[in-house]
């Protein structure tokens, strides 16, 4: 199976990386994490992009805040799928990273997630695995079965208690 890469921009991104690294553990993806600046080590985000096909990646999720350039400057460098997680920070709350991670030029696309998405940004990544693997796109709806059946399992606690 091919491995997820995760790069996040800051160290300060893993409390949201941390949801991402858990999905692809509970769906026995392999992973590597990072931390890669697109300002402040821009020639190591390259060199990873640059050679994470080779190194047997199937997709790279790059998480990060404010000016949140790492998710281009990896797509940029690579044609493996690539899932932005624009991060929350305290001066625009991630509508910054949002836009930043959205609004790329065609050519190079970046699929993103919410703001604070991990857990979609890993998923995304599984499906996008999950395309030539029958055994993890089978694990996917499971999940998606146990999820349904989570939310209906609230739902008849709720109508029990307030319900006439």
């Amino acid at each position: 199976m091919k491995k997820i890469g995760i790069v996040m921009g800051s160290a300060s991104d893993l409390p949201v990386v941390e949801k991402a690294i858990n999905t692809l553990k509970d769906l026995n993806i392999p992973y590597e994490a990072h931390v890669f600046s697109a300002h402040r080590t821009p020639t190591e985000a390259r060199d990873f992009a640059l050679g994470a096909r080779k190194a047997g990646f199937g997709a790279i999720i790059a998480a990060a805040g404010m000016a949140a350039h790492l998710a281009g400057a990896i797509a940029a460098n690579t044609t493996l799928p690539v899932v932005g997680i624009p991060c929350s920070s305290a001066k625009l709350d991630g509508i910054d990273a949002l836009l930043s991670t959205v609004m790329m030029p065609s050519g190079i696309p970046v699929a993103t997630v919410a703001i604070d998405g991990a857990v979609n940004a890993a998923l995304l990544c599984a499906q996008i695995l999950a395309v030539e693997d029958e055994a993890l796109a089978r694990k996917l709806m499971e999940k998606r079965e146990k999820d349904a059946a989570n939310v209906l399992a609230k739902d008849a606690e709720i109508a029990a208690k307030f319900n006439n």
